[in-house]
């Protein structure tokens, strides 16, 4: 596995980028958004949580394939954290959730497409819901539930994934556990204390990590609304949930992703279209 991550944009633009977001947010006054439903509305979000996938863990529900899940690219499937998405998170454990009525228009983060493909992509055959009611892709479901939720830091799609991106990209949290000799292995199982202190000391921040069946499933970096980072930690006992709800073992594994191709390829048994295998 490659230690560092190749960029797909500029690092001078995400930056700038960034500072625009950073400014319009000290200088926000504060929102009140509206959800849909003519439900009351829901307050403004107290801190953002970038959480993180790890492939090996999730692809190896993977069986039977199909375009849209970057399980099955074969030897292009990812073999590093990829994003799940960027949530904002109330302090109380909550989370705001379909914001607006602000329908994910694919058009509108076009030029970004080749980073999502790679950083951000699916790692199922479903089709997640939408707020509208219906059923759309991975990219829809993040931005309908919880990037409308992130005003005023963001107010459109656009600004959204590319400051994700961008977070991203700065707290690279696969080559941080690649140098302290966290590497994806289906025989090693690695303590658990050691991979959250790897993180605190690079980042300065306590992750949440959630594990599946003894393997590292999701890790869950928390920031505040100025991207500066925080502990994930909510409640009374910070240590204890520095992991969600006991789900990891003292000793963890990071599996290797098995690659899945095509038909007829790497042990698949089927090869099924979008809708079909939709869940």
């Amino acid at each position: 596995m490659s230690s560092s991550l190749a960029q797909p944009l500029p690092w001078l633009l995400l930056l700038l980028a960034l500072a625009v977001f950073t400014a319009e947010t000290a200088s926000a006054a504060e929102l009140e958004v509206e959800p849909l439903g003519g439900k009351a509305p829901q307050r403004e979000f107290d801190y953002f949580a970038l959480a993180l996938q790890w492939p090996g863990t999730y692809c190896q529900r993977t069986r039977h394939c199909c375009s849209n899940n970057a399980c099955c690219r074969g030897s292009n499937a990812p073999t590093i954290f990829t994003i799940h998405g960027l949530w904002p998170d109330y302090n109380d454990g909550t989370w705001p959730a379909c914001c607006t009525k602000s329908r994910f228009d694919p058009k509108e983060i076009s030029t970004l497409t080749d980073a999502l493909e790679k950083y951000w992509p699916s790692l199922s055959c479903g089709s997640p819901s939408t707020c509208q009611g219906g059923k759309g892709t991975f990219w829809a479901h993040e931005w309908e539930k919880h990037g409308t939720c992130s005003s005023p830091v963001f107010r459109n799609e656009y600004d959204y994934f590319l400051a994700t991106l961008n977070i991203y990209f700065k707290y690279n949290v696969t080559t941080v556990l690649n140098e302290a000799g966290y590497v994806p292995s289906n025989t090693e199982k690695y303590p658990l204390g050691g991979i959250v202190s790897a993180i605190e000391n690079a980042f300065h921040m306590s992750p949440l990590i959630i594990c599946s069946k003894g393997s590292v499933e999701e890790l869950r970096l928390c920031f505040y609304k100025d991207f500066k980072p925080r502990d994930c930690a909510v409640g009374q006992d910070i240590k204890t949930d520095m992991v969600s709800k006991g789900s990891c073992p003292k000793y963890v594994s990071l599996p290797e992703h098995a690659s899945l191709g095509g038909p007829g390829r790497d042990g698949l048994q089927s090869w099924v279209s979008d809708d079909a295998a939709a869940f």
